[in-house]
């Protein structure tokens, strides 16, 4: 019985990061694809799925691309416990929308801003899309 309720705590604590996550790139995906009317970008962010933030090839625990670095120091999956996104969902969207407009202020490594490179159809660090 112990062995069960550890596994269960382990569980919670272990997937709390992988709903926060989930929320995050449900949010990305309302925020970026769904009125936008460049097709194109549309289909390869969706192609490209998590790596518009992480490094294909590489753990995506460990590493990010630019785009997702930047992210990162605005949302953090602790910060967005599920009892906490479910009793305030409209908060949590509200804080996962305001980091993806600071980071699109913010210039890449490229000297342009994610922002910009959006607007152009392009993806948001040099990395994200095939």
């Amino acid at each position: 019985m112990n062995r069960i309720i550890i596994l269960l705590m382990f569980s919670a604590v272990v997937s709390s990061p992988a709903i926060a996550i989930e929320l995050f790139d449900k949010h990305w995906k309302e925020y970026y694809l769904a009125d936008n009317p460049d097709e194109l970008f549309v289909e390869q962010a969706r192609r490209a799925g998590c790596y518009i933030c992480h490094v294909k090839g590489q753990k995506k625990r460990d590493v990010q691309n630019e785009y997702g670095s930047a992210l990162a120091q605005y949302l953090h999956a602790d910060d967005f416990p599920q009892d906490w996104v479910d009793a305030n969902p409209e908060e949590a969207k509200r804080r996962i929308i305001e980091a993806f407009q600071k980071v699109e202020e913010e210039l890449a490594s490229d000297d342009r801003r994610p922002g910009k490179k959006r607007e152009a159809g392009e993806a948001p660090a040099t990395d994200s899309l095939p």
